[in-house]
């Protein structure tokens, strides 16, 4: 604390509190308590996006399934024309399509999201101060609303095709949960460079079309030849789909060098996008 600081705080009477913000304590690791204080904000932020999305349109939410069946609908129908059949077994292809759909309709909504957040509040950001953390927190939030209505579809759709519940249903959470992370993970990444280099913002729906197909969304992962199974691995979601697929329908298990592999690369993409997004918000006022 300077001079000044001294100075201005001996005026304020004993009994009332002082909160002194220094730019250098954002230097360390996680303020857990801090950002548990400010938790609210992360409803609010979430709560406003829901609403400016779906302000002034017709269908409102049902926008997030209509999507991913309109998808569902053109990839089989053109699967058909070719007579190719994406996956094996005895799972209807449209369940398969869908199932993988709506899981990478997740990621890339929440990475989407959570890029952009720093820019899109840079009035908030340059003028009050809060936890910058809290803002691709609150991102994961209305692709995480919008996937569970599109949950209660595919749902409809197995039971619509006779295909029973299984024991590994209750494993889905948990993949659900390690694609939300991977989507903050990078989107971490892609909004500290976003609030420095708008270039990013222009890439990433570039680089989410590439992704759905590099990652096995409308097929399976036994049409990579082996050679290339480990660099295949590298991309967490191409785990993640094949295990959501097997935990709600019975489709072939993950690999398990492939898991491996997968949740390496997704614990390295955490850690360093958590501390590169930090390292970035000590100078966010001077260069968003």
């Amino acid at each position: 604390m300077s001079d000044s600081d001294t100075v201005l705080t001996d005026q304020i009477p004993p009994d009332r509190e002082v909160i002194v913000v220094d730019a250098d304590q954002n230097s360390g690791g996680i303020r857990w308590k801090e950002l548990w204080r400010y938790r609210e904000l992360i409803w609010i932020f979430a709560g406003r996006d829901i609403k400016v999305r779906y302000r002034q349109t017709i269908v409102g939410i049902a926008w997030t399934v209509i999507q991913p069946l309109a998808q569902m609908l053109a990839f089989n129908g053109l699967f058909q024309l070719l007579k190719s059949e994406p996956v094996q077994g005895n799972v209807p292809a449209p369940v398969t399509i869908f199932c993988g759909l709506l899981l990478y309709q997740l990621f890339a909504g929440i990475l989407a999201t959570a890029t952009g957040c720093l820019v899109d509040n840079r009035q908030m950001v340059t003028k009050v101060y809060f936890p910058r953390l809290v803002l691709p927190l609150s991102a994961t939030l209305r692709p995480l609303l919008d996937f569970g209505i599109g949950m209660v579809v595919l749902l409809l759709l197995m039971l619509w095709y006779q295909i029973p519940p299984r024991s590994t249903l209750l494993l889905s959470p948990f993949l659900i949960v390690l694609t939300a992370i991977a989507g903050l993970s990078i989107g971490l990444w892609l909004s500290a460079l976003n609030a420095h280099y708008r270039d990013f913002g222009y890439v990433v729906p570039f680089m989410l079309q590439l992704g759905m197909v590099v990652s096995p969304v409308l097929y399976e992962s036994r049409l990579i030849p082996a050679r290339w199974t480990w660099l295949y691995h590298l991309n967490p979601m191409a785990v993640l789909l094949d295990g959501f697929r097997w935990s709600l329908l019975g489709t072939g298990f993950p690999a398990w060098d492939g898991l491996l592999i997968s949740v390496v690369a997704l614990i390295t993409l955490l850690i360093s996008g958590v501390w590169y997004f930090q390292r970035v918000e000590r100078f966010l006022a001077d260069h968003i």
